[in-house]
């Protein structure tokens, strides 16, 4: 018999299972794993996969550390190659012979699962994300080379999306390109012009750091416009068309052409007039997201004070990802310390790590904004001082 603790995750899932009320039937029954296979793991009989870890977690609305054991903020840059290191050799499997692996999920249980990775990415639970991505991938992996089908092509697309964004917010870029690699050629076999669009977007955002040949990134903006002229009416293309023209607005600013920047702000306006705030392929587009973006190009340009005008104004929609707006609070922070605002800045942090501590650790603008804060102020805070030790500033 395997020795049986209650500081196992099978003991915590039985656990919180009970504290919710649920019996093993109730619970199978809201996650696509069998009741026998939840029955072994709660008897520690079977270790459970991340996968099915993370699934249990979103049917009991709990984070997924309440199961692990890990506390909740742990994403530390020690542990990032064990979180990353599974993906990588889930996404080597794209061609190898599908026999290697039994798929452990359906392919409709597999779709469902992609769509609530999706989620768990924009809701900034990288660490929940990261756990469940192995097992999906290869799971996907296989299925569509059994048994092809375009919706199984679409949710490994959507997957490796979902593979690269994680890889980009730990700071693995070069895991996020393998990804995205793979996710053009499952975008290619869906036949799906929109989602390749959203490739090319992605592609084009790792091309906006300073050092990097900015030219390359447009060409691939410009790529992804010319893909989206065969979606055949697709409603989804508008939106990714718009959200092209942001991606390209951002790599103007790096570039320092104010006037690109300029052009392609106002082609996203006159997309989002015609959109309003929409999703597609879980990307965000309307007017908040542009404000969003304008905040960061005018901070490229350093435009301070109109980035601050901007920043202040937007009015996230309703049910915004939390990514989305810890993202745009780090942005408003620079823009706040740069004039001078400075206890804003602090306050703006501060939100953002409690909306999505994982991402913001790890985001690199918010150590370059706290070491700005210990410069320009003659004394710290506590509150200040423990950001900084918090970021490693």
């Amino acid at each position: 018999m395997p020795d049986r603790d209650d500081t196992s995750t099978g003991a915590r899932i039985a656990a919180h299972r009970k504290r919710a009320g649920l019996t093993q039937h109730g619970l199978a029954q809201r996650i696509p794993y069998s009741y026998s296979m939840l029955r072994h793991a709660e008897a520690g009989h079977k270790r459970p996969s991340p996968q099915l870890v993370a699934a249990v977690a979103r049917a009991l609305d709990i984070p997924i550390t309440a199961l692990t054991g890990h506390s909740a903020h742990s994403l530390h840059p020690d542990r990032v190659d064990a979180l990353v290191r599974p993906i990588r050799e889930a996404l080597d499997l794209y061609d190898l012979p599908s026999g290697i692996y039994e798929p452990q999920m359906t392919g409709a249980a597999a779709q469902t699962a992609a769509d609530a990775l999706c989620r768990d990415v924009r809701a900034a639970r990288l660490h929940q994300a990261a756990a469940g991505l192995p097992s999906l991938l290869t799971d996907l992996m296989v299925l569509s080379q059994v048994r092809p089908d375009g919706d199984l092509w679409r949710a490994l697309a959507s997957v490796c999306r979902s593979a690269a964004d994680v890889a980009t917010k730990v700071g693995r870029h070069d895991l996020a390109c393998v990804a995205l690699d793979r996710m053009g050629r499952a975008a290619e076999c869906a036949g799906d012009p929109v989602l390749a669009a959203v490739r090319q977007y992605k592609r084009a955002l790792a091309y906006r750091s300073k050092q990097a040949r900015h030219s390359i990134g447009l060409a691939m903006v410009a790529e992804g416009h010319r893909i989206l002229a065969s979606a055949d009416g697709d409603p989804d293309a508008l939106a990714v068309g718009g959200q092209l023209h942001l991606g390209a607005a951002i790599l103007s600013a790096r570039a320092d052409d104010p006037a690109g920047t300029d052009e392609h702000l106002s082609a996203a306006r006159e997309v989002a007039a015609r959109t309003g705030e929409s999703s597609a392929h879980w990307l965000s587009f309307g007017p908040a997201n542009i404000a969003v973006h304008e905040t960061f190009a005018r901070l490229e340009l350093r435009q301070y004070d109109a980035a601050y005008t901007v920043a202040r104004a937007v009015h996230p929609p309703r049910g915004w990802a939390a990514s989305r707006r810890a993202a745009h609070l780090v942005d408003q922070a620079r823009a706040e310390l740069e004039t001078g605002r400075t206890d804003a800045a602090l306050t703006s942090l501060t939100v953002a790590r409690s909306l999505a501590p994982q991402q913001t650790r790890h985001h690199p603008r918010v150590r370059e904004t706290v070491r700005g804060l210990l410069h320009v102020r003659r004394t710290s805070p506590d509150a200040l001082s423990r950001m900084a030790a918090w970021v490693g500033a």
